[in-house]
């Protein structure tokens, strides 16, 4: 069913998904559906909560790997970025941050817990970089925070479809600015 709204969203977003045509595809009734999530909004977020989950599995097993912490830092950056226009995670994100400014708090708690994982599993990735030497030293709060800054600003470009801004653009931007602020006083 999550699967299914996630589609539709990222198809036509969250306007163009109603209860009585998810119903429909998913063989349910719109009021069964909003037995289960009461609102648009809640189908929303836990469809977002669900494909998190999904992204937050193949996060952690990325980062566990056996790799140099800046093969890491790539594959982070690489799982982060959208694949292109209308990319259905980067869509619902959109749309949760769309309804962010309205939204109950905790509607907004979930959605800091989920943003909250992305900044830790960084900051830990950073740490372990600097400490061994791969990454200049730094702040590994403080560059997470205007790592992620950065790849959502590029990430919403590219989600968008701005002109310019596809995601192979994207990669080299925020490769070089990793090279520059990052890697390049690190130890050989």
């Amino acid at each position: 069913m999550l699967a299914a709204a996630m589609a539709t969203i990222a198809e036509r977003g969250l306007d163009g998904l109603t209860m009585a045509g998810l119903g429909r595809e998913v063989g349910m009734s719109s009021g069964h559906l909003l037995y289960y999530f009461r609102t648009k909004d809640e189908l929303l977020l836990q469809t977002l909560e669900w494909s998190e989950n999904r992204l937050g599995a193949e996060r952690s097993a990325l980062l566990s790997r056996q790799a140099p912490a800046a093969e890491r830092l790539d594959a982070y950056v690489e799982l982060y970025v959208p694949d292109g226009p209308r990319d259905p995670h980067w869509t619902l994100w959109l749309e949760v941050w769309n309804r962010s400014q309205t939204a109950p708090d905790d509607a907004r708690a979930r959605q800091a817990a989920i943003e909250g994982a992305w900044h830790r599993d960084l900051v830990a990735l950073l740490a372990e970089g600097i400490s061994r030497g791969d990454f200049r030293p730094v702040d590994a709060d403080r560059f997470a925070t205007r790592l992620r800054a950065v790849l959502d600003g590029f990430s919403v470009h590219v989600a968008v479809g701005i002109p310019g801004t596809d995601r192979g653009r994207v990669l080299v931007h925020v490769r070089e600015f990793l090279a520059e602020s990052l890697l390049s006083a690190a130890r050989s």
